[in-house]
């Protein structure tokens, strides 16, 4: 999820399964993959990627074109898009309804006058979910806001390939189903995805009315290498000596990509599973931030127990008992090395999450950082973890039955058990009789944007890491030395 967090802070779901959505067939055959293999070197593509580009340059926050001076020149843009478009469709025939319900949508802004757009029909028609194969690849071109990159609704172009490999099928058609899931490898984009993005959501189009949404999906390939590249600096940082698995996930991206999808196959359904006090991820609402950090957080530490126990699991499949270790490396060192240190300390829910985990391993001496050294003990460490994720779940238990006021304190007295508040926080000092007896409001404006500052360690990993951590924006499988 996003470090970037709007004056109000609204939670945004990333994939989460709707379980009326009936199974969908792929007509997809293995003609259809080969079909695009190169299509990002096409004369097509380079026409429709520049003129997305020139029309960026014109286009208002909401993408709409509000100076009438660059219609004309925005409708030969808008042309050329149509004309690639249409060239490109024949590559991507389990996609030409969406297609040629994109061509529509652009011949209708334009002849419209280039007002906020409106792409629900070409939206709804496409549907990634049913086409999960792998290898499989997509031509993605629409107005919207690319998260953790821009929020400007601006045309955006981008060519995707699916990752799914046999043993993700494989947990998806049993205890892990997700049918709104959709894995994905950059194959090009436009510059909304050359940022931190990492995700493709139809929420984040411009469209006339809000849907019901039917797929959410996740770039693997830029989690992985930033995954590879920030933890093999950490490590030289904190003279970890890694475990043989775990380095093996620095040396193998096509390995990190398939352990991030697994990762993010459980965590996504976790939003909506579980004892829940009511929905406390999926609704729109203004509340504390650290709230949206323990809901990331037990939703990647429950990827993290399910991997235990798949990794126990004998009559499991080796592949997903493999990945399912690797998966357990990957939350702990993506949490620790890169979420607490990354983005500004303006209610960074996710940075929140890295240091309670961190503070909570170290606490129960299962990591140590003794004469400059990050060390482990890894035979203790899951047990460690699962503990934490367990008390994020009672606390969620417990809630059902409180007040939303009382589950923001109960959450708030649960995080400073481990981390230390800032000194100058109304909440740690206790929030005032006027103020408890009124608006919810009143308790989110006293929060501090940095409610739990960094602790000295961090403070000094992220001096080190900082240049490493900027040098991940816009990475994919393909950056050198990625």
């Amino acid at each position: 999820m996003s470090n970037y967090i709007a004056q109000a802070l609204v939670g945004e779901p990333e994939v989460v399964e709707d379980v009326t959505n009936p199974d969908a067939v792929s007509s997809v055959t293995a003609a259809s993959i080969t079909l695009a293999a190169d299509v990002e070197n096409s004369p097509a593509w380079a026409r429709l990627k520049q003129a997305a580009v020139a029309l960026q340059a014109v286009q208002a926050q909401d993408g709409s074109v509000p100076d009438e001076v660059e219609h004309a020149a925005s409708a030969e843009n808008v042309a050329a898009i149509v004309a690639a478009v249409r060239e490109l469709a024949p590559l991507f025939p389990h996609d030409a309804a969406y297609l040629n319900a994109l061509v529509t949508d652009f011949e209708r802004w334009s002849a419209g006058g280039f007002a906020v757009p409106d792409f629900y029909d070409s939206l709804m028609a496409f549907q990634p979910q049913q086409h999960r194969v792998d290898g499989l690849r997509h031509l993605v071109v629409f107005p919207m806001y690319t998260q953790n990159g821009s929020s400007n609704r601006y045309v955006e172009a981008v060519l995707v390939e699916v990752i799914w490999p046999e043993f993700i099928g494989e947990l998806e058609a049993g205890d892990y189903g997700n049918k709104l899931f959709v894995p994905l490898r950059f194959v090009d984009f436009t510059p909304g995805y050359d940022t931190n993005s990492a995700v493709l959501f139809p929420e984040t189009v411009a469209m006339r009315e809000i849907p019901t949404f039917t797929w959410g999906a996740i770039f693997q390939d830029r989690e992985a290498a930033r995954y590879r590249r920030v933890v093999r600096a950490a490590s030289e940082i904190t003279k970890l000596e890694l475990p043989a698995d775990a380095a093996s996930l620095l040396d193998d991206q096509k390995l990190a990509e398939e352990t991030f999808v697994m990762w993010d196959l459980i965590h996504d359904r976790t939003h909506m599973r579980g004892d829940l006090p009511f929905d406390p991820f999926m609704i729109k609402q203004r509340m504390p931030f650290f709230l949206y950090s323990l809901e990331e957080l037990r939703c990647d530490l429950t990827a993290f127990r399910e991997s235990v126990a798949i990794e126990r699991d004998e009559n499991a499949s080796p592949d997903a008992r493999t990945h399912a270790k690797l998966v357990q490396y990957a939350v702990i060192f993506d949490r620790i090395f890169r979420f607490a240190i990354t983005g500004s300390r303006v209610r960074n829910y996710d940075g929140l999450g890295g240091q309670l985990l961190f503070a909570w391993m170290h606490q129960h001496h299962v990591l140590h950082w003794t004469d400059t050294q990050l060390a482990f003990d890894w035979d203790a460490v899951p047990d460690v973890v699962i503990a934490l994720g367990a008390q994020i779940d009672e606390l969620y238990w417990k809630s059902i039955d409180r007040p939303k006021k009382a589950h923001w304190l109960a959450a708030y007295d649960m995080i400073a058990e481990t981390l230390t508040p800032n000194p100058a926080s109304v909440w740690a000092r206790g929030l005032p009789d006027d103020v408890l007896a009124g608006a919810p409001k009143g308790y989110t404006d006293l929060v501090l944007d940095d409610e739990f500052p960094l602790s000295m360690f961090f403070e000094a990993l992220d001096k080190k890491m900082k240049p490493v951590i900027e040098s991940t924006i816009g990475i994919t499988a393909t950056t050198p030395d990625a």
